[in-house]
């Protein structure tokens, strides 16, 4: 990227391919597993293990992907050649031929590494196409700005062609809707910016353990700011993984999931803004703190919940939705900042930090996915008749567990005095 301003067109084409981004994750973590559970009748165990391991492989191909992005072809062309596997894996995963566990992990593999190829060169395209760190934060703000504009509309679209109900018809016509939407979108995207990426050549050529090496050597302060996105990551992934189990058996609001969806991310939305007004006046650490003292406090009320509690828990989401935004794109944004650090010392890991961060998220993800369903499991949960061990565990699980991770992520973001 060369160094005039960066323009408001630039910052639109990059945001756009959050939506179909949007797509693509919201169906793999939040309606997948129970699918597999409650349509395909596979054990809630099994698919919690299968779905961990998968997660795993995935994660720990991450940092080898960012580095492969960073030494061969160049991103856009790596984001549009994956894109075709990601839809190949995704439709098979959705519109099983083979209703069983191999399959299911065969095409989980598939579906996530195909994702990571789309994804890890996605998001280290934030810091080629910046020039200092206020851009940083628009582009990433214009990213999850659509992202959460593509999650709405996944929302939606269930409700207009009337499939709510059913959530097996929802994930298929999402699947649908993804075979349309991407290739569109994505061709845009690829046109309209890949001509402002410009391949560096002076990039040191370390394998990925080096890379990693060095970068925790010269930059050991970064390491607290690692361990605190660990750990909001994996306060946030418990809950996208039991909402549903959450609306269904604690607030018996069944009917009413995709309506508290759609309060969340349309308080994202409507203060987007706000967050990057105040990060910019008290600091992007400052910001992404307070927003999470924020949904903690809300949080706080979710265990108090029971059946019916429609009203306080709709509160609870506008309010949780609000500090999404800032949860979503300062932390984005501060890894952006710490990946241009090193470019200049002439030591550009973009792509493998990254990959490591995607890592991370995966790894948090994957320890809600084994936590929560293992843990149930244990609880001998049965999606028809559901006992109150499991009830009690829900709700842990759910609402009190995160809150101790967040209170944790706030401890070490307060001890990373690097961030500006």
């Amino acid at each position: 990227m060369n160094n005039n301003t960066l323009k408001s067109k630039t910052v639109f084409f990059y945001g756009i391919l959050g939506i179909p981004i949007a797509f693509l994750g919201f169906p793999l973590y939040i309606y997948l597993p129970t699918f597999y559970v409650e349509h395909i009748g596979l054990s809630v165990g099994v698919v919690g293990t299968i779905l961990l391991i998968a997660r795993l492989i995935d994660m720990l191909a991450d940092p080898f992907i960012g580095r492969f992005c960073d030494i061969y072809s160049t991103k856009f062309d790596i984001i549009f050649i994956s894109s075709i596997f990601l839809i190949f894996g995704l439709f098979f995963l959705i519109k099983p031929i083979y209703y069983n566990y191999f399959w299911l992990f065969l095409f989980s593999i598939i579906t996530y590494i195909s994702y990571s190829f789309v994804l890890i060169p996605y998001l280290s395209l934030n810091s080629i196409l910046s020039n200092n760190e206020s851009e940083n934060t628009k582009l990433a703000f214009s990213r999850e700005i659509f992202i959460i504009v593509g999650v709405l509309i996944s929302l939606l679209i269930p409700y207009i062609f009337l499939v709510s109900d059913d959530s097996k018809k929802s994930l298929e016509l999402l699947l649908y809707t993804i075979l349309i939407i991407f290739p569109i979108i994505l061709t845009i995207f690829y046109i309209k910016l890949k001509s402002l990426e410009i391949k560096n050549k002076n990039i040191i050529s370390n394998n990925f353990f080096k890379s990693l090496k060095i970068f925790f050597i010269n930059y050991p302060y970064h390491k607290k700011l690692f361990f605190a996105f660990l750990l909001n990551n994996l306060a946030n992934a418990l809950p996208a993984t039991l909402f549903l189990f959450f609306v269904k058996y604690i607030l018996v609001l069944e009917e009413k999931t995709g309506l508290f969806l759609i309060i969340y991310f349309l308080s994202a939305i409507i203060t987007f803004p706000i967050w990057i007004k105040l990060s910019n006046k008290i600091s992007k650490k400052s910001t992404w703190i307070l927003s999470i003292f924020i949904a903690i406090s809300a949080f706080s009320f979710v265990p108090f919940l029971s059946e019916g509690d429609f009203l306080y828990f709709a509160i609870i989401c506008v309010i949780t939705g609000m500090c999404l935004g800032a949860d979503m794109a300062l932390p984005s944004s501060i890894q952006s900042d710490v990946a241009n650090e090193t470019k200049q010392k002439n030591e550009d890991i973009t792509g493998v930090l990254f990959g490591f961060w995607a890592m991370i998220t995966k790894l948090s993800l994957s320890l809600a996915v084994a936590i929560s369903f293992i843990s149930l499991e244990f609880t001998n949960f049965e999606t028809q008749n559901i006992n109150q061990l499991s009830i009690l565990a829900i709700i842990f699980l759910y609402s009190i567990l995160p809150i101790l991770f967040k209170l944790l992520s706030i401890i070490l973001l307060l001890k990373y005095k690097v961030t500006k």
